[in-house]
């Protein structure tokens, strides 16, 4: 087999202009590229290619497809130096060296790991394919029935649920923070084996890393001593456990479709402020059985993040739904992928909240005030109660007509300002108030009263604002403006 590690020169030669369409790699890569072939059309379609077996047999049978017409596109290639072995770069020289003798047009990034295990280089690559990629571009990855094995039992003994032993997908969209793009894996239902034979027929000049066999980690363990003991017991181990998978992603789907409908029916939208605060009615949780409880929150609490939270911390959750009592103080404390977040209950709502946007919450409003007729002159005036580089909550405040003499005043709300909302029979104030607002006792220093002091010299309270409500009072009517509390988060 014409494998190489770090040999130069290396051998090159122009892929086969033809190939049968009835070979395994050639049928299972056409038949996926039908199944989604909606979503296909129009984008652009890259190749991450690591110069191993596997991503360089997809690349040539792409290669052979598309000149003999019978596929449509040609994938551009992506490689990753990450630069965390001596022959990286030669590594990368034999990838775009290759690809330029095919035709293929090639990238070569290079990037940093922050690490030196493979779940680190794993993620700098990703990483650096992301950044390069514009919104819903589609990455073209070479993982076959074998690596499906391998991820389902590094799952199993990890002790995964429904939805990570459905394994990999064939087609998956990846939110990040940079955009959204496509996942495409054509090849989950190929074997190794098949992949092996084709390149040593071909003589495909690929890159034999020696950590993927040799590796400490856990994948490398499964495949020197696990599967080969498997197909020991069983010659159809690999594609009998391929095939739980998919079996698994049908009742994943269901389940998730499932837990999709109760978040929903328990979401409340009016005090929800994605991503940084959401919220759910505990009475709605609590109709739920305890199998749709558990998922539900899986769901909603991975929001946002790639990877969900343990089991440990979704029975926490599940035991401050239960109490009977909603006046407690539970913090319970959740360090996701991505952020850190904080899950609380005040009375019958539960919420997930960012730990910055508590942070963001602890900062003081700042007072504010404005004639009404400068504000007629420029027709809006904007007030900004609160700002940093994440977030930033402003009052817009418009007159009816042209003021004169008249100030409009922004300020914190105190414990011991008494106000009357159009809701309320009588006054209130301190801690009645907020109770019977429902604030929760991290926004109380978040509240601020709207005021007008008119020709007359009266101070007209005219509304209560939070970052996400407002609370018209009883005297609004004798105002003449118009007024949009607006928060704004900062892509």
């Amino acid at each position: 087999m014409n494998s190489m590690s770090s040999i130069l020169p290396y051998p090159i030669k122009t892929h086969a202009n033809t190939m049968d369409v009835q070979h395994p790699l050639a049928r299972a890569l056409l038949r996926s590229f039908a199944e989604n072939h909606d979503m296909l059309r129009g984008r652009r379609v890259w190749l991450a290619c690591s110069g191993g077996r596997d991503s360089m047999a997809l690349a040539a049978v792409c290669v052979a497809l598309y000149r003999q017409g019978a596929l449509p596109f040609l994938p551009q290639m992506l490689h990753v130096d990450h630069g965390m072995q001596t022959v990286s770069k030669t590594w990368a020289m034999h990838v775009q060296a290759w690809a330029e003798a095919q035709g293929l047009p090639c990238r070569v990034l290079c990037t940093h790991v922050l690490g030196h295990d493979e779940q680190a280089a794993r993620h700098a690559r990703y990483h650096a394919m992301q950044a390069h990629m514009a919104k819903d571009d589609v990455l073209m990855l070479a993982h076959h029935s074998d690596d499906q094995a391998e991820t389902l039992l590094m799952r199993l003994i990890q002790g995964a649920g429904v939805q990570g032993l459905a394994g990999m997908q064939p087609w998956r969209v990846q939110m990040t923070d940079a955009g959204r793009y496509q996942l495409w894996r054509p090849w989950l239902n190929v074997r190794r084996d098949d992949i092996s034979d084709y390149a040593k027929l071909q003589q495909l000049p690929y890159i034999n890393d020696p950590t993927n066999d040799t590796g400490d980690n856990q994948r490398s363990q499964l495949r020197r001593h696990i599967m080969p003991a498997l197909t020991a017991l069983n010659p159809q181990a690999i594609d009998n456990i391929t095939r739980s998978a998919a079996l698994l992603r049908d009742a994943a789907d269901t389940v998730q479709a499932q837990a999709d409908t109760d978040i929903e029916q328990a979401a409340l939208h009016f005090i929800e402020h994605p991503p940084v605060q959401r919220a759910l009615s505990v009475p709605a949780l609590q109709l739920l059985p305890m199998s749709r409880l558990r998922q539900c929150l899986h769901t909603w609490l991975s929001f946002d993040e790639p990877l969900p939270p343990s089991k440990q911390r979704v029975d926490d959750v599940i035991a401050l739904i239960q109490r009977e009592s909603s006046n407690h103080q539970t913090d319970i404390y959740w360090q996701g992928a991505k952020h850190s977040y904080h899950i609380r209950r005040y009375q019958d709502t539960l919420y997930r909240l960012d730990h910055t946007w508590l942070a963001w919450l602890d900062m003081p409003i700042k007072p504010q005030q404005f004639d009404l007729d400068d504000a007629f002159d420029h027709n809006q005036s904007a007030l900004i109660l609160r700002a940093d580089d994440k977030y930033r909550w402003q009052i817009s405040v418009q007159p009816a007509k042209a003021i004169t003499d008249s100030r409009v005043h922004v300020q914190a709300l105190t414990r011991q300002t008494k106000v009357q909302t159009i809701c309320m029979t009588h006054p209130q104030r301190g801690k009645k108030l907020y109770q019977y607002l429902g604030i929760p006792a991290w926004l109380r220093d978040s509240v601020a009263i709207i005021s007008v002091t008119n020709a007359h010299g009266q101070h007209l309270p005219i509304a209560l604002v939070s970052p996400y409500q407002t609370w018209p009072l009883m005297n609004k009517a004798a105002a003449p403006i118009a007024y949009n509390n607006d928060l704004l988060i900062a892509p």
